[in-house]
């Protein structure tokens, strides 16, 4: 079983920008894939970032130009730079491992609040 913990959210005002983390209990490299999701109060959770083990990146057309996803496998750690955060960002972010390219099933972490006051 591999436990997936983030970090990094918190209060921020529009404009600003946030680096939230993902480390992984078990081998970066040897999971894949890894995204990043967020689910708003009211919301269904909804996919914003992607990157495959080669470093291949896909985002969400809302955060394009805005947040970007990296990873170091040495470190066993995914990361997400936002910037130019907006009110509509507000959301629980969750980081999870991507058992297929549509990033629909793997493991889940438990979430990090990040809240952007206007």
């Amino acid at each position: 079983q591999v436990q997936l913990m983030e970090s990094g959210g918190g209060l921020v005002q529009a404009g600003g920008s946030l680096q939230l983390s993902c480390a992984s209990s078990g081998n970066l490299f040897i999971l894949g894939a890894m995204g990043w999701h967020r689910q708003a109060p009211g919301k269904q959770r909804e996919l914003v970032a992607t990157i495959t083990r080669g470093g291949t990146i896909k985002l969400a057309d809302s955060v394009k130009g805005r947040f970007t996803i990296s990873r170091d496998n040495a470190k066993n750690t995914v990361y997400m730079q936002m910037t130019d955060l907006k009110p509509e960002d507000t959301a629980v972010y969750y980081c999870r491992s991507c058992s297929n390219a549509e990033c629909s099933s793997g493991y889940w972490g438990m979430g990090t609040q990040v809240t952007v006051s206007s």
